[in-house]
């Protein structure tokens, strides 16, 4: 392989891993910026982001047509893997700190490996339950300091299981989509799918909310167009384009720097900070993810 080839490959994995790490922390900046609901901030990522995966569409029209029953994958997916889980997602980080928020959402590849064997017949291999072990080992000990019956913390618990509904959303998108992802392509099947999932997030907000909700600060502007660009668009794109030059394999060694990136990023720039417990909690979840997701060669 050509080292350069390589080397860029590296490159935008790297880019993609980061940008998309710093996705819940914009989010959490949202929030803070002005009472802006889900719905309404939903809304706006998936609408300005439209323009962008309509153009990738166009491009990529000249290629094989879609079967019917593609098309209506692609449409079930996109609901499920896009629309539902980034509202779900949207929903838990107003009361979940952007690191270990992003913690809960990196468990979506051992949800792959669970769903694989309840419902593909997929056996779990021992390195892949010793995995599964030492995440939910780390995830129980981030998550330690939060049980109680305060307020506070039945709220924190109510964020973190959106979130992680918001992982099992992702993990059965990537469980069922992977065949049609083969028939139609990554590119294109992102594109459509991410302009699939539009449609609900519009009817949601024209029916929830009013368009005075987008009378905003324009601090939450700036943030919102950070969002969409820096954070939805464009590691779409690095990400595609790493995964052609490394795969996945060397992939996902780079992933492991995604929560890594937004509990620094939080610390920065929300004053969100771990206890050395929940730090240790966050290094098993990390390795046990490694572990599931770096395949032996």
């Amino acid at each position: 392989m050509n080292p350069a080839y390589r080397f860029w490959g590296i490159a935008f994995a790297l880019a993609g891993v980061v940008s998309f790490a710093f996705r819940p922390v914009l989010i959490k900046l949202c929030y803070a910026a002005s009472p802006v609901s889900a719905t309404a901030l939903l809304f706006l990522r998936m609408a300005l982001s439209l323009p962008f995966f309509v153009a990738m569409a166009w491009w990529l029209r000249a290629e094989r047509p879609i079967a019917r029953r593609d098309w209506l994958g692609i449409v079930g997916l996109g609901f499920l893997g896009y629309y539902l889980a980034s509202l779900l997602d949207f929903l838990g980080l107003q009361y979940v700190p952007a690191g270990l928020g992003r913690l809960i959402m990196f468990l979506y590849p051992t949800l792959v490996v669970i769903l694989s064997a309840i419902f593909l017949g997929k056996a779990a291999t021992r390195r892949e339950i010793a995995a599964l072990a030492i995440t939910y080992a780390g995830i129980a000990l981030v998550l330690t300091n939060k049980l109680g019956i305060a307020p506070e913390h039945r709220q924190f618990m109510f964020g973190a299981l959106l979130i992680f509904g918001s992982a099992i959303c992702y993990a059965v998108y990537l469980v069922t989509g992977s065949q049609l992802v083969k028939r139609v392509g990554s590119a294109r099947f992102t594109a459509y799918t991410m302009i699939v999932s539009t449609a609900p997030a519009v009817i949601q907000f024209f029916a929830l909310e009013s368009v005075s909700a987008l009378d905003l600060p324009a601090t939450l502007w700036w943030y919102v167009l950070l969002l969409v660009t820096v954070c939805t668009v464009m590691p779409v794109f690095l990400v595609a384009e790493s995964l052609k030059r490394i795969g996945a394999n060397h992939f996902a060694l780079i992933g492991a720097l995604g929560p890594v990136t937004t509990v620094l990023a939080d610390f920065f720039l929300m004053d969100g900070a771990l206890s050395a417990v929940q730090i240790f909690g966050g290094a098993l979840v990390i390795s046990g993810v490694l572990l599931v997701s770096v395949k032996r060669s």
